[in-house]
C-alpha cells in the first residue's frame, strides 16, 4: 500500500538563547548556595542548570504534523477534511495576528521566537474555533502539506 501524501513533521525547539539562560540560572543557584560550601555550589549549579533546561525544553518543543488525514499541533488534532484555506503570515502580519487581530475563540500554538505563522480557517460548523494560529519555521511546506491531505481526503485515499 502506498501513501497517497508525504507526511509533514516538524518541530519547534526552543533558540539557542534559551539554553544560555538556563545555565545562566545555574549559576545564579550556585552564587546563591555559594556561602554553604563547594557541594552545594556545584549542587545548585547542576540543579538549577537541569530544572531550567527541563522547563525551556518543555515549553520550547512542540510539534506540527500532518499524518493520518489529520493535522495535530501541540496537543490538538483536527481532521483535514474539517480546515479550509491556509493563510502564509510574514512577520508583520504574524504580529499583528498574535495581538490586535487575534480573535479568543481561535487556537493559537504561539512561539514568539518564531516570527513566521500559518493562519488555518476551520470549515467545521460545529466547531466554533474560527481559524487555527501555527508558528512554524516553514509555512509553505505546511500549507502545501494541509492542501495535499485534504485533497487525498476528499479522493478518498
Amino acid at each position: 500500500m502506498q501513501l497517497s501524501t508525504a507526511p509533514y513533521e516538524e518541530r519547534l525547539t526552543a533558540p539557542r538563547s534559551w539554553w544560555v539562560v538556563s545555565f545562566l540560572i545555574g549559576v545564579s543557584f550556585a552564587l546563591i548556595l555559594l556561602p554553604f560550601g563547594t557541594l552545594p555550589l556545584l549542587g545548585g549549579l547542576v540543579g538549577g542548570t537541569a530544572a531550567a533546561a527541563v522547563v525551556a525544553s518543555s515549553y520550547g518543543s512542540v510539534r506540527i504534523r500532518v499524518v493520518g488525514g489529520s493535522l495535530i499541533a501541540g496537543e490538538a488534532k483536527v481532521p483535514v477534511t474539517a480546515l479550509g484555506e491556509a493563510e502564509i503570515l510574514e512577520p508583520e502580519e504574524a504580529r499583528a495576528w498574535r495581538t490586535y487581530k487575534a480573535d479568543t475563540r481561535a487556537f493559537l500554538l504561539l512561539r514568539a521566537y518564531i516570527p513566521r505563522a500559518l493562519k488555518v480557517e476551520v470549515t467545521d460548523p460545529e466547531d466554533p474555533t474560527p481559524y487555527l494560529y501555527l508558528s512554524t519555521r516553514e509555512p509553505e511546506r505546511l500549507a502545501e502539506a494541509i492542501k495535499a491531505a485534504r485533497e487525498a481526503a476528499a479522493q478518498g485515499l
